[in-house]
């Protein structure tokens, strides 16, 4: 007989369960006498002990076990039959009113919501796409050769963005020094952003053995709590400022770039080979971003709330893991407690992304082939230099070749939606996408 399932709210489900006492019972004494050939009781030899003081050392937690498995297998039975898709574990409560001979128990459970796919042809999503030239390989050079410039110092030089200069200064608020308010012999790039924008202002024109003082307001979410939202003044005393020097574009820039034989066409070729598939990735992954996006706006369903409470713990416990890598011990669970709403809207996104695309992957047949996944690792593995050997480990690591088969996944969904949906080609500047605006 099908169990009657009572719909309680949104996807909360609730099911009557019984189970047999006498059941319990025989795989109770049952297991009393498979424990009692061995277990060792004082004054008793080994397996020779009454079976009434087994039952009374071991019966209580055998018996807790016995009912627990009966249970589950009544629940597995009844869930069965209903064929519904259960999400989460259910929440099993004992009933007093149980037939004579019987248990009674109360199951309450959450089960997966009906989705109703959206009609991929009514979607609107943005393509991302980049050209990638001579001048964005010659851009590259340019960063790669800023990256590794020497500084020389300039009698006379007024401080220029891209300039080191060095400094002596001191802080103060209400006149009164702060801690971290004062240096000798302080240096760092203007124009790099690692100094607040009104002190690289101040800097900015300034030669060597020039001093100013001048005002400087730290912003409220200044990470040192004592300045933070405060006014302070400066006093400075500029004593260097050295222009960058970069290096040529020859064969031993080449070398330090790792091209062994110095050949500069060489390294313009592997250079523009990894801007191409770094570029490549990034604008798909802009592009992923925009057809998640319609699909998500394009659906509405209730979520599994155990589905999203599991969400929300895992994104806890990676964000305690994190802080913990950063110094911070005391993130562990005791001593740092986490607000746990901060993370919820973010695990209901991903919660609905991934039912919803379960559902799309199940309705077009989009699982991952073999042969799409490896060409995914290979294509991975060029950003390593031994990518033989990145490929061998990715095919032989389920776990790692699973991350890969989420990512392919995830590609035959957008290439699915591009197919159908209203599709608008953006081209994405090169310094935007790379980040290097």
């Amino acid at each position: 007989m099908q169990p009657e399932v009572e719909i309680l709210s949104g996807l909360e489900r609730r099911i009557d369960l019984e189970i047999a006492t006498a059941d319990i019972e025989k795989e109770v004494q049952a297991e009393l006498r498979r424990v009692a050939r061995s277990a060792k009781i004082q004054g008793f030899r080994p397996g020779k002990a009454p079976l009434s003081m087994i039952e009374r050392s071991h019966g209580p937690s055998i018996r807790y076990d016995a009912i627990n498995n009966e249970l589950g297998k009544a629940l597995d039975t009844a869930l069965a039959s209903t064929e519904l898709r259960v999400a989460g574990a259910p929440n099993v409560e004992p009933k007093e009113d149980a037939p004579e001979g019987k248990m009674a128990f109360t199951a309450t459970f959450e089960v997966y919501p009906e989705i109703e796919l959206p009609n991929l042809s009514d979607l609107e999503v943005t393509r991302s796409v980049i050209e990638i030239g001579d001048a964005e390989v010659d851009n590259t050079i340019e960063i790669l050769r800023k990256q590794r410039a020497s500084f020389e110092a300039r009698e006379g030089r007024a401080a220029q963005d891209g300039d080191r200069v060095s400094l002596n200064f001191v802080g103060t608020i209400d006149g009164v020094p702060f801690d971290g308010g004062s240096a000798e012999g302080f240096s760092f790039v203007l124009g790099e952003g690692r100094m607040l924008p009104e002190f690289e202002a101040a800097t900015l024109g300034m030669k060597a053995g020039e001093e100013k003082t001048f005002p400087l307001s730290f912003p409220a979410d200044y990470g040192g709590e004592e300045v933070a939202g405060k006014e302070a003044e400066f006093q400075i005393t500029v004593t260097e400022v050295a222009e960058a020097v970069l290096p040529a574009v020859d064969a031993d820039f080449a070398k330090s770039l790792g091209q062994a034989e110095g050949d500069i066409d060489a390294l313009k070729a592997d250079i523009r080979a990894n801007v191409e598939r770094e570029a490549k990735a990034r604008v798909l992954a802009r592009t992923k971003a925009s057809v998640m996006d319609a699909l998500l706006a394009a659906v509405s369903f209730d979520l599994p709330k155990s589905l999203v409470n599991n969400e929300v713990q895992a994104r806890v416990a990676n964000m305690r893991e994190q802080l913990i890598e950063r110094g911070m011990p005391e993130a562990d669970v005791a001593k740092m407690p986490m607000p746990e709403d901060a993370f919820t809207e973010e695990a209901e996104r991903r919660v609905r992304l991934g039912l919803l695309l379960a559902d799309l992957v199940k309705a077009n047949e989009l699982q991952p082939k073999p042969e799409q996944v490896r060409a995914r690792i290979e294509e991975f593995a060029q950003n390593y230099e031994q990518p033989e050997q990145v490929v061998a480990y990715y095919l032989s690591n389920p776990q790692q070749r699973g991350e890969i088969e989420a990512v392919v996944l995830e590609d035959n969904v957008v290439e699915l939606v591009l197919s159908q949906a209203k599709v608008t080609d953006t081209e994405v500047p090169f310094e935007e996408i790379m980040g290097n605006n």
